[in-house]
Protein backbone atom coordinates (compact mmCIF):
# COMPACT_ATOMS: atom_id res chain seq x y z
CA UNK A 1 0.00 0.00 0.00
CA UNK A 2 1.41 3.43 -0.94
CA UNK A 3 2.23 5.94 1.77
CA UNK A 4 0.37 9.26 2.00
CA UNK A 5 2.87 12.14 2.33
CA UNK A 6 3.07 15.89 1.79
CA UNK A 7 4.52 17.55 -1.29
CA UNK A 8 7.33 18.91 0.89
CA UNK A 9 8.35 15.42 2.00
CA UNK A 10 8.29 14.27 -1.62
CA UNK A 11 10.52 17.14 -2.73
CA UNK A 12 13.12 16.27 -0.09
CA UNK A 13 13.54 12.83 -1.70
CA UNK A 14 14.99 14.38 -4.85
CA UNK A 15 18.77 14.62 -5.15
CA UNK A 16 21.01 16.22 -7.80
CA UNK A 17 21.27 14.09 -10.97
CA UNK A 18 17.97 12.34 -10.26
CA UNK A 19 15.83 11.61 -13.33
CA UNK A 20 12.26 12.85 -12.87
CA UNK A 21 9.46 11.98 -15.28
CA UNK A 22 6.73 14.62 -15.35
CA UNK A 23 3.19 14.12 -16.60
CA UNK A 24 2.11 17.38 -18.25
CA UNK A 25 1.41 19.00 -21.58
CA UNK A 26 1.57 22.80 -21.73
CA UNK A 27 0.76 22.86 -18.02
CA UNK A 28 -2.29 20.61 -18.23
CA UNK A 29 -1.92 17.58 -15.97
CA UNK A 30 1.11 18.99 -14.14
CA UNK A 31 1.50 18.03 -10.47
CA UNK A 32 1.77 21.67 -9.45
CA UNK A 33 2.06 21.16 -5.68
CA UNK A 34 4.96 18.77 -6.22
CA UNK A 35 6.57 21.19 -8.67
CA UNK A 36 6.19 24.13 -6.26
CA UNK A 37 7.64 22.08 -3.40
CA UNK A 38 10.62 21.08 -5.55
CA UNK A 39 11.24 24.74 -6.39
CA UNK A 40 11.04 25.63 -2.70
CA UNK A 41 13.50 22.84 -1.86
CA UNK A 42 15.91 24.24 -4.44
CA UNK A 43 17.51 20.97 -5.59
CA UNK A 44 19.54 21.56 -8.74
CA UNK A 45 21.01 19.60 -11.66
CA UNK A 46 17.87 17.50 -12.13
CA UNK A 47 17.24 15.52 -15.32
CA UNK A 48 13.73 16.17 -16.65
CA UNK A 49 11.71 13.81 -18.87
CA UNK A 50 8.54 15.44 -20.21
CA UNK A 51 6.57 15.89 -23.43
CA UNK A 52 6.84 19.69 -23.38
CA UNK A 53 8.56 22.20 -21.11
CA UNK A 54 5.29 24.12 -20.79
CA UNK A 55 5.67 27.89 -20.19
CA UNK A 56 8.28 29.85 -18.24
CA UNK A 57 5.77 30.58 -15.46
CA UNK A 58 3.52 27.52 -15.63
CA UNK A 59 3.75 23.76 -15.12
CA UNK A 60 7.18 22.14 -15.31
CA UNK A 61 8.52 25.31 -16.92
CA UNK A 62 8.74 26.95 -13.51
CA UNK A 63 11.49 24.51 -12.49
CA UNK A 64 13.45 25.47 -15.59
CA UNK A 65 13.00 29.18 -14.88
CA UNK A 66 14.34 28.58 -11.36
CA UNK A 67 17.45 27.05 -12.98
CA UNK A 68 17.20 23.66 -11.28
CA UNK A 69 17.33 21.55 -14.44
CA UNK A 70 20.61 20.31 -15.88
CA UNK A 71 19.31 18.20 -18.76
CA UNK A 72 16.04 17.37 -20.48
CA UNK A 73 14.58 14.75 -22.79
CA UNK A 74 11.55 16.34 -24.42
CA UNK A 75 9.65 16.93 -27.63
CA UNK A 76 8.61 20.58 -27.42
CA UNK A 77 10.29 23.72 -26.05
CA UNK A 78 8.69 26.34 -28.29
CA UNK A 79 6.41 27.85 -25.64
CA UNK A 80 9.04 28.29 -22.92
CA UNK A 81 11.51 31.11 -23.42
CA UNK A 82 13.49 30.05 -20.33
CA UNK A 83 14.17 26.66 -21.92
CA UNK A 84 15.26 28.27 -25.18
CA UNK A 85 17.56 30.78 -23.47
CA UNK A 86 19.24 28.16 -21.28
CA UNK A 87 19.63 25.82 -24.25
CA UNK A 88 21.36 28.56 -26.25
CA UNK A 89 23.62 29.49 -23.32
CA UNK A 90 24.59 25.86 -22.73
CA UNK A 91 23.15 25.81 -19.21
CA UNK A 92 20.78 22.96 -20.13
CA UNK A 93 21.59 19.91 -22.25
CA UNK A 94 18.48 19.06 -24.30
CA UNK A 95 17.72 15.92 -26.29
CA UNK A 96 14.81 16.68 -28.61
CA UNK A 97 12.83 13.52 -29.38
CA UNK A 98 9.80 13.13 -31.68
CA UNK A 99 6.80 13.01 -29.37
CA UNK A 100 5.52 9.59 -30.41
CA UNK A 101 9.01 8.15 -30.11
CA UNK A 102 9.48 9.70 -26.67
CA UNK A 103 6.31 8.18 -25.30
CA UNK A 104 6.98 4.79 -26.88
CA UNK A 105 10.47 4.76 -25.33
CA UNK A 106 8.92 5.49 -21.95
CA UNK A 107 6.21 2.89 -22.52
CA UNK A 108 8.82 0.27 -23.43
CA UNK A 109 10.67 0.96 -20.18
CA UNK A 110 7.46 0.51 -18.21
CA UNK A 111 6.71 -2.72 -20.05
CA UNK A 112 10.18 -4.13 -19.49
CA UNK A 113 11.06 -4.14 -23.20
CA UNK A 114 14.48 -3.58 -24.71
CA UNK A 115 13.35 -0.70 -26.91
CA UNK A 116 11.24 -0.01 -30.00
CA UNK A 117 11.74 0.02 -33.77
CA UNK A 118 10.45 3.14 -35.50
CA UNK A 119 10.83 4.61 -38.98
CA UNK A 120 10.47 8.12 -37.53
CA UNK A 121 13.71 10.02 -38.07
CA UNK A 122 15.23 7.83 -40.76
CA UNK A 123 17.45 9.99 -42.95
CA UNK A 124 17.51 12.87 -40.43
CA UNK A 125 19.66 13.96 -37.48
CA UNK A 126 17.46 11.77 -35.28
CA UNK A 127 19.15 8.73 -36.83
CA UNK A 128 22.71 9.86 -36.05
CA UNK A 129 24.60 7.54 -33.71
CA UNK A 130 21.78 5.01 -33.49
CA UNK A 131 21.43 1.46 -34.74
CA UNK A 132 19.34 1.07 -37.88
CA UNK A 133 17.66 -2.30 -38.43
CA UNK A 134 16.10 -3.42 -41.67
CA UNK A 135 12.85 -5.42 -41.48
CA UNK A 136 11.31 -6.74 -44.70
CA UNK A 137 13.17 -4.17 -46.73
CA UNK A 138 12.21 -1.20 -44.54
CA UNK A 139 14.63 0.67 -42.27
CA UNK A 140 13.86 1.29 -38.61
CA UNK A 141 15.75 3.10 -35.85
CA UNK A 142 16.28 1.14 -32.65
CA UNK A 143 15.22 3.54 -29.90
CA UNK A 144 16.15 2.52 -26.36
CA UNK A 145 13.86 2.70 -23.30
CA UNK A 146 13.64 5.84 -21.18
CA UNK A 147 13.09 5.38 -17.45
CA UNK A 148 13.32 7.59 -14.38
CA UNK A 149 14.19 7.56 -10.72
CA UNK A 150 10.93 9.34 -9.90
CA UNK A 151 7.66 10.16 -11.66
CA UNK A 152 5.63 13.22 -10.59
CA UNK A 153 2.06 12.43 -11.64
CA UNK A 154 -1.19 14.41 -11.42
CA UNK A 155 -4.40 12.44 -10.95
CA UNK A 156 -7.94 13.47 -10.09
CA UNK A 157 -8.63 10.83 -7.47
CA UNK A 158 -6.86 7.84 -5.90
CA UNK A 159 -7.90 5.25 -3.38
CA UNK A 160 -5.64 4.25 -0.51
CA UNK A 161 -4.19 1.43 -2.61
CA UNK A 162 -3.03 3.99 -5.17
CA UNK A 163 -5.51 3.15 -7.91
CA UNK A 164 -5.75 6.42 -9.83
CA UNK A 165 -8.19 8.12 -12.19
CA UNK A 166 -7.62 11.29 -14.20
CA UNK A 167 -9.58 14.34 -15.28
CA UNK A 168 -10.12 14.58 -19.05
CA UNK A 169 -7.05 15.87 -20.95
CA UNK A 170 -5.02 16.06 -17.72
CA UNK A 171 -4.53 12.36 -18.37
CA UNK A 172 -2.14 13.03 -21.32
CA UNK A 173 1.25 11.45 -20.52
CA UNK A 174 0.63 10.80 -16.83
CA UNK A 175 -0.39 7.11 -17.06
CA UNK A 176 2.62 6.16 -19.21
CA UNK A 177 5.11 8.09 -17.07
CA UNK A 178 3.73 6.41 -13.95
CA UNK A 179 4.84 2.98 -15.19
CA UNK A 180 8.47 3.77 -15.99
CA UNK A 181 9.94 5.20 -12.79
CA UNK A 182 11.48 3.46 -9.81
CA UNK A 183 9.31 5.59 -7.52
CA UNK A 184 6.00 7.12 -8.59
CA UNK A 185 4.45 9.96 -6.59
CA UNK A 186 0.85 10.80 -7.46
CA UNK A 187 -0.70 14.15 -6.54
CA UNK A 188 -4.49 13.96 -6.41
CA UNK A 189 -7.40 16.20 -5.48
CA UNK A 190 -9.08 13.49 -3.45
CA UNK A 191 -8.09 10.29 -1.62
CA UNK A 192 -10.89 7.77 -1.07
CA UNK A 193 -11.31 4.40 0.57
CA UNK A 194 -10.55 1.20 -1.31
CA UNK A 195 -13.63 0.12 -3.24
CA UNK A 196 -14.96 3.63 -3.85
CA UNK A 197 -13.47 3.76 -7.35
CA UNK A 198 -15.09 1.55 -9.98
CA UNK A 199 -12.36 -0.79 -11.28
CA UNK A 200 -13.48 0.09 -14.82
CA UNK A 201 -12.46 3.71 -14.15
CA UNK A 202 -8.93 2.96 -12.93
CA UNK A 203 -6.28 4.11 -15.39
CA UNK A 204 -3.13 3.74 -13.29
CA UNK A 205 -3.26 0.61 -11.10
CA UNK A 206 -1.96 1.02 -7.56
CA UNK A 207 0.88 -1.40 -8.23
CA UNK A 208 2.68 1.48 -9.96
CA UNK A 209 2.15 4.01 -7.14
CA UNK A 210 4.56 4.40 -4.21
CA UNK A 211 3.37 7.65 -2.64
CA UNK A 212 0.20 9.76 -2.71
CA UNK A 213 0.08 13.52 -2.11
CA UNK A 214 -3.26 15.25 -1.58
CA UNK A 215 -3.53 18.63 -3.28
CA UNK A 216 -3.61 21.62 -0.96
CA UNK A 217 -7.34 22.53 -0.64
CA UNK A 218 -6.98 26.26 -1.30
CA UNK A 219 -5.22 25.48 -4.56
CA UNK A 220 -7.99 23.30 -5.92
CA UNK A 221 -9.34 24.46 -9.23
CA UNK A 222 -10.99 22.95 -12.25
CA UNK A 223 -8.48 21.72 -14.78
CA UNK A 224 -8.90 21.13 -18.51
Amino acid sequence: MPKIITAEVAAKMIKPKDRIMFGSFLGVGAAQDLIDALIEEGTKDIHMIVIATDFHDMGVGKIITSKQIGSIQTSHIGTNRSTQEQMKSGDIDIELIPQGTLMERVRSAGAGLGGILTPTGIGTVVEEGKQVIEVEGKKFILELPISGDYAFIKGKKADKNGNTVYYKTARNSNPIMATAAKITIVQVDEIVEVGEIDPEDVVTPGIFVNYIVKKIPNKLKKEA
